[in-house]
């Protein structure tokens, strides 16, 4: 990365994560964090224009891709839901990372669909805090017995 560029980038994001970890430690509130936050909004456009026009291709690259992406980069000031990173997700994906790395994969097509289903039932009933064996149990039960099978969704 053109190291001008990256020491700015870099800069300008730590600022954003020491708000957003003074958040989440409770030091400040959401509305602190979000009025703090949207000052580096402007600096980060300008090192990414800046790093369109540096010599380094993968530099521009890069920042091309961020700027198109700009006010996604933001959600999480606007949706209390919504977290800066992607931690959520690879903590999500590290169970099939690790089975896939034990395992050596699957076989076939139709192994690969069942791994993706059982792996994407997993995380969601453990992000629901459902007993996963419960809910696989009233599945294959409903399936053999020609009843509708449980519902993964929320319920509001």
């Amino acid at each position: 990365m053109g190291k001008r560029i990256g020491r700015r980038l870099k800069n300008v994001a730590g600022d954003l994560f020491r708000h957003w970890d003074r958040y989440r430690g409770g030091t400040i509130t959401r509305r602190t964090m979000r009025h703090n936050i949207r000052w580096l909004m402007w600096p980060m456009w300008e090192v990414l224009e800046d790093g369109m026009h540096c010599r380094h291709a993968p530099t521009v690259t890069l920042c091309c891709d961020l700027l198109e992406r700009f006010d996604e980069m933001w959600m999480f000031l606007e949706h209390p839901d919504v977290e800066p990173t992607n931690n959520a997700a690879e903590r999500a994906l590290r169970h099939a990372v690790i089975w896939r790395k034990l395992s050596f994969g699957t076989q076939s097509a139709a192994g690969s669909r069942f791994v993706e289903t059982m792996l994407s039932v997993i995380e969601t009933c453990r992000q629901q805090d459902r007993p996963v064996l419960e809910f696989v149990t009233q599945a294959v039960t409903a399936h053999f017995a020609n009843r509708p099978t449980p519902s993964l969704l929320r319920e509001a």
